[in-house]
C-alpha cells in the first residue's frame, strides 16, 4: 500500500467531521462529527507510527535518542484518544439527553447558553 493513502483518507475524514460540526444543527450529529475527527487523528497516529518506523529501519540511534524505541507508540496514543473519545461521548450524550428531556428537541440553534432572569425577584 502506498504511504500517502492513509494520510489522504484521514484528511478526508477530518474534513468531513469539520463540515459536520459547522453545518449540522442536531446535537447528536455534531457529536458524531467530532467522533469522525477523532478517528481521523487515530488513523494519522497509527499511519505515522508505521511509516516512521519503516523509514528509520537500520538507522543508528543518536546519543540523545532513546536506544530502545517504544514499539507501536502510535497505537498506544490512539488507545488514549479512544478512551478520551468514549468519555466525551458519555458526557456529551448525558448532556444532550437531559436537554431533550427538558425541551423535547436537540436543535443547537435553540439552545440558550445564558438565560436572563429579570423577572425573578430576590429577597
Amino acid at each position: 500500500m502506498h504511504v500517502v493513502i492513509p494520510y489522504v483518507v484521514a484528511a478526508l475524514l477530518f474534513a468531513l467531521g469539520v463540515y459536520g460540526v459547522l453545518r449540522r444543527r442536531n446535537a447528536i450529529l455534531v457529536l458524531m462529527a467530532v467522533e469522525l475527527m477523532l478517528n481521523a487523528v487515530n488513523l494519522i497516529l497509527v499511519a505515522a507510527d508505521s511509516t516512521i518506523k519503516s523509514a528509520l529501519t537500520g538507522v543508528q540511534p543518536e546519543a540523545w535518542a532513546n536506544p530502545v524505541p517504544e514499539p507501536r507508540a502510535g497505537a498506544i496514543f490512539a488507545l488514549f484518544v479512544i478512551v478520551l473519545a468514549a468519555a466525551e461521548v458519555g458526557v456529551g450524550l448525558a448532556i444532550v439527553l437531559q436537554y431533550y428531556r427538558l425541551r423535547r428537541a436537540v436543535i443547537l440553534d435553540d439552545v440558550e447558553l445564558y438565560r436572563h432572569d429579570h423577572e425573578r425577584v430576590t429577597g
